[in-house]
């Protein structure tokens, strides 16, 4: 029982960890229902975003076997609508919310549920500071159990290290849609080859990438990264992220 509990906790820790430190956000967001698999019984899943712009959209599936785009299509038919723009993180099961008199005769159980064979469902709502910022759906065939108390535990104890996460890069967002690269640019008299260059950094992307991208050797591309650090008087790429404001 104890190596049990033991290694339940490793596994755990270890998905945190990777919440936190996996720098892509969407691979972070696969990885983490691919980790979820392995300790809940599910047959699909999809993972959207909320819309930066506060229109109460989802946007940016990740999906597991299923189509993501497919659900955001029929969001407006969701019974749980409300409880998704709420503003608050929680976990629950499609039951709980709602009867199966109700659940099973909805027009969206006829034209998602049943298209795709599935019965039941528990969904993770992201939220901080009052802002949506996304939700899991797992779900489960039809013929199965459904999800148990137990499943709404283990996911209640990850929300509000996912809903930090997504807030995070939320903010993020944010910060890139204000900074203005041109005005950027001519402060430190950057040339038009190194404002690209700079602009390929800032989306986070490694040198090899860069200069296949821009069709240029690495060599090329670091005598302009050189020239950037020099202008804007930094010694690498966290100082120059720091530099723009984006830390």
């Amino acid at each position: 029982m104890y190596i049990k509990e033991f290694n339940d906790w490793m596994f755990f820790n270890n998905l945190i960890y990777k919440i936190y430190t996996t720098e892509d956000e969407r691979e972070m967001r696969r990885a983490f229902i691919e980790q979820l698999s392995m300790v809940l019984d599910f047959d699909a899943a999809d993972f959207h975003l909320g819309s930066d712009d506060g229109t109460f959209k989802m946007v940016n599936c990740v999906s597991f076997n299923c189509n993501g785009a497919d659900m955001a299509k029929y969001d407006e038919l969701d019974y749980s609508r409300g409880l998704l723009y709420s503003g608050k993180c929680l976990v629950y099961r499609e039951t709980d919310i709602v009867s199966d008199d109700v659940r099973l005769k909805s027009e969206y159980y006829q034209r998602v549920y049943l298209k795709n064979q599935w019965n039941y469902a528990m969904q993770m709502i992201f939220a901080r500071n009052k802002r949506f910022l996304g939700v899991l759906t797992l779900y489960r065939a039809i013929g199965k159990e459904n999800f148990s108390h137990n499943d709404v535990m283990i996911l209640d104890m990850l929300k509000d290290h996912m809903a930090f996460r997504l807030y995070s890069e939320y903010e993020k967002r944010c910060r890139r849609c204000e900074f203005n690269i041109k005005e950027f640019c001519e402060e430190y008299a950057l040339t038009n080859r190194e404002a690209v260059v700079l602009e390929h950094i800032l989306n986070g992307e490694e040198n090899a990438e860069i200069s296949e991208k821009l069709v240029i050797s690495v060599h090329t591309l670091k005598k302009h990264i050189l020239n950037i650090y020099r202008k804007t008087n930094v010694k690498n790429r966290i100082q120059l992220l720091h530099k723009v404001g984006w830390k």
